[in-house]
């Protein structure tokens, strides 16, 4: 600002000097008080105005504590001038300033000093200020207001006819004025700008004006304008012309195409971020996928994330985790999981909610078990208390590709380290174990469940009698079925199901006769299926028409309907009962 003022002596008695440097401010208002001499706050050091007012900057720090020969100077002599030692006194500047005022001499006279400091003033800042007048546009208000009549009315055909009779002078101040002006139609907007810029040479394109003809177009959402705004830039970037186009504005317009759902518009965008010199951030990626996965584009949209992996280049954590549940919910959880590894790497925590969906999804398919196994060691604190969700996940699919080993280890770490499981948890190991024949394991999960308090529901009772039941030993199954009685008073159709279709395969019809009678006693109605199982297997296996018609009956009386293939097998098989029987009379006859 000041580069230095130039030693100057002053010819004033020692109280006009003194009146002058406390601020007589009644009498000469140029110069403030010592208390008001604060290089920010007064006007003197606002702005380059001081400059044009011939204001001189004044001394923006004095010594807070006055030396003997301030005390001289404070103090006229005989004759009405100030003393020798006055004569050194020197007065500094503050920081901004960095100059000094040394010896001021009472033969020079003070106006010396107003004089040369405006003189430096003027010789070190004229030709910045002829710089700054250079670039100042005035505006033509009355023009402005007609040009922005037009731009609000209804777009027509002859709106750059109308533009070429207004005579108007283009520059970028004026045209910044029209696009930050609300309530104008955003197609008009375009045209108008393309009109200036073919027709004014002279003016510009900066990265001001598309900023604001972005945020202009963008503030209403019209597919049209939007597309419109497209071409506009894309003839701009094809210029080449540097730093106009940022990435600021691309995202915002890649966010629009997202809004009105035109995913391959948005894609269009972020392919011409290298052409135009662009770099892409975070959010250009997130608006990107966003706007793909919106149209289900989801194959394309996981092209877009593998460039941004490779990148390096991630939102901030909670946009990460919508890009996961996007991926989830499009079956594209490996590249869902691909994005959470990068955003573990950089420490980026995505919601919790869209950490257990991905490891939801990942537990949907046997190939990607293992990865949302792996998942689970980065729960800690309150994240591993409330995480039984994920964790009961995990068991599940990996008694689902029978590995029921791992969910065991996964269920013992459990009970160690939490979140502490429930029955649902235990049922998926013993139901895995019994599927896979092993009863002995399985009745030992029952007994380390109990052992923590926990008591076996219906399920687990009816998922011990199926694979005892699946393995022939129906002996054991209704021991199973003794307790479950004992201990619950309802018990569930599939418990009954289970072992009458047990029973049927050794052809012990009678003992699932008797099941099914008691069946009510216990708040079980037996269903269709029930009903249809043993029909069916008295009509194949031990052609006992009889008493599937009295079941059918029965059917009846409850209101079950029977379908018309296994009424036709009853039909047929007392038929062919009654036939053989025919037969069998007229051999006995003859």
């Amino acid at each position: 600002m000041w580069r230095s003022v130039k030693a100057a002596r002053a010819s004033l008695s020692s109280k006009a000097l003194l009146r002058n440097l406390c601020g007589a401010q009644n009498q000469n208002p140029i110069f403030p008080s010592f208390e008001s001499l604060n290089p920010i706050s007064h006007p003197i050091f606002s702005s380059r105005s001081s400059y044009v007012c011939k204001q001189p900057r004044f001394f923006s720090q004095i010594s807070a504590t006055p030396s003997d020969s301030d005390h001289n100077l404070s103090e006229p002599t005989e004759n009405g001038f100030v003393s020798a030692e006055a004569e050194q006194a020197s007065v500094v500047f503050g920081e901004n300033d960095g100059a000094q005022v040394n010896d001021v001499s009472i033969e020079d006279g003070f106006d010396g000093v107003y004089d040369q400091s405006h003189e430096n003033i003027v010789e070190d800042n004229g030709e910045e200020m002829e710089e700054e007048e250079q670039e100042v546009h005035e505006i033509d208000l009355e023009k402005l207001e007609n040009l922005l009549s037009l731009l609000q009315s209804s777009p027509d055909g002859s709106l750059e006819s109308s533009l070429d009779d207004m005579g108007l002078t283009l520059h970028e101040e004026f045209v910044i004025r029209v696009l930050e002006t609300p309530l104008v139609l955003g197609e008009n907007l375009i045209r108008f700008l393309r009109w200036g810029l073919k027709e004014e040479p002279e003016l510009k394109v900066t990265a001001r004006v598309v900023d604001a003809l972005v945020l202009a177009i963008c503030s209403n959402l019209k597919k049209k304008e939007a597309y419109y705004l497209w071409d506009l830039i894309k003839e701009i970037g094809e210029k080449e012309i540097e730093g106009v186009l940022n990435v600021e504005s691309l995202n915002v317009l890649i966010a629009q195409f997202s809004k009105l759902g035109k995913g391959k518009a948005a894609l269009e965008v972020f392919d011409k971020f290298g052409e135009f010199g662009c770099v892409a951030n975070g959010d250009t990626y997130y608006f990107t996928i966003e706007a793909l996965c919106r149209r289900s584009m989801f194959d394309s949209a996981c092209l877009v994330s593998q460039k941004m992996i490779d990148a390096e280049i991630l939102p901030d954590g909670e946009k990460v985790g919508k890009i996961i549940s996007w991926f989830c919910k499009g079956s594209k959880a490996k590249d869902a999981h691909l994005v959470y590894i990068l955003a573990k790497e950089r420490k980026l925590y995505p919601p919790r909610s869209s950490v257990n969906f991905l490891i939801g999804s990942l537990c949907r398919e046997d190939q990607t078990v293992k990865l949302a196994l792996e998942m689970l060691d980065d729960f800690d604190g309150e994240a591993r208390k409330y995480g039984i969700k994920p964790f009961s996940a995990v068991i599940r699919g990996l008694c689902r590709m029978k590995d029921v080993e791992e969910a065991k280890n996964l269920l013992l770490k459990m009970i160690r380290e939490g979140p502490p499981p429930g029955n649902a948890v235990f049922n998926s190991v013993i139901n895995g174990y019994a599927k896979a024949g092993d009863m002995e394991k399985a009745m030992e999960m029952i007994r380390t469940m109990e052992s923590r308090g926990l008591k076996p529901d219906v399920y687990t009772y009816t998922v011990i009698m199926s694979g005892y039941a699946n393995g022939g030993q129906m002996d054991e199954a209704c021991k199973i079925l003794s307790e479950a009685k004992k201990k619950h008073s309802k018990l569930s159709p599939v418990t009954y199901h289970t072992l009458i279709r047990g029973f049927c395969k050794l052809e012990e019809f009678d003992k699932a006769l008797k099941l099914m009678s008691e069946m009510e006693d216990f708040g079980v109605q037996a269903t269709v299926d029930e009903y249809q199982k043993l029909i069916q297997s008295l009509c194949l296996k031990a052609l006992d028409w009889e008493t599937a018609e009295k079941l059918l009956e029965e059917m009846k009386e409850k209101g079950l309907h029977l379908n018309g293939i296994t009424r036709g097998l009853i039909k047929a098989v007392k038929e062919l009962n009654e036939e053989v029987l025919g037969t069998g009379q007229m051999i006995t006859e003859a």
